[in-house]
């Protein structure tokens, strides 16, 4: 076999890996037979997106993988359309989301346990110090309520089995929410 019809092998064994991730972020501990998959086949993968102008972003470390449009390069002529999309977030989503972040960075500074849970009541105390007092905290509480389930359908927080108001935060927020990001 020659190397291209090597990589179309490939590319073809890693079809569901492919999938998944233009879908979305892919975890280790979530989807172990496709994390395998994705590590065999690295390179046919990243080289498959590379053509269609998106980057693979793999934490070995941390367990997820995910796509972020490739910046143009100087040779391209016409930049290619956006596949990924990007979400606007609210101000509200964007502090919880820092918050969060910063939960896992003082847990890996302070060592032991990787893995940060949060309730939804920690969440809501978190954020209502940075929230406008209002009159009604019932009102309140509904929107802080409805941004972590925001942060949910984006998969920045995993509802734990059994456990309705726990919440697994996902380490792809510090990725995702970067001290540059941050910075700006």
């Amino acid at each position: 076999m020659n190397e291209t019809t090597d990589q179309r092998h490939a590319a073809t064994n890693a079809a569901p890996v492919l999938i998944h991730l233009l879908k979305g972020v892919l975890y280790r501990d979530q989807h172990e037979t496709q994390w395998q998959t994705l590590e065999h086949h690295l390179a046919a993968v990243r080289d498959y997106f590379s053509v269609i102008g998106l980057q693979l972003i793999v934490d070995e470390a941390e367990g997820y993988a995910f796509l972020r449009q490739r910046e143009p390069t100087e040779e391209e002529k016409i930049p290619l359309p956006h596949l990924v999309q990007r979400r606007q977030l609210s101000y509200p989503v964007s502090l919880l989301c820092v918050l969060l972040r910063k939960r896992l960075v003082e847990q890996d500074a302070g060592g032991g346990e990787t893995r940060v849970v949060s309730s939804r009541e920690q969440m809501v105390e978190m954020m209502r110090v940075f929230l406008p007092a209002k009159g009604n905290d019932a009102k309140t509480i509904d929107q802080i309520n409805r941004h972590i389930n925001k942060l949910v359908d984006f998969g920045f927080l995993r509802s734990l089995k059994g456990q309705d108001n726990q919440f697994e935060v996902r380490r792809i927020i510090k990725a995702l929410f970067s001290a540059d990001w941050l910075a700006d």
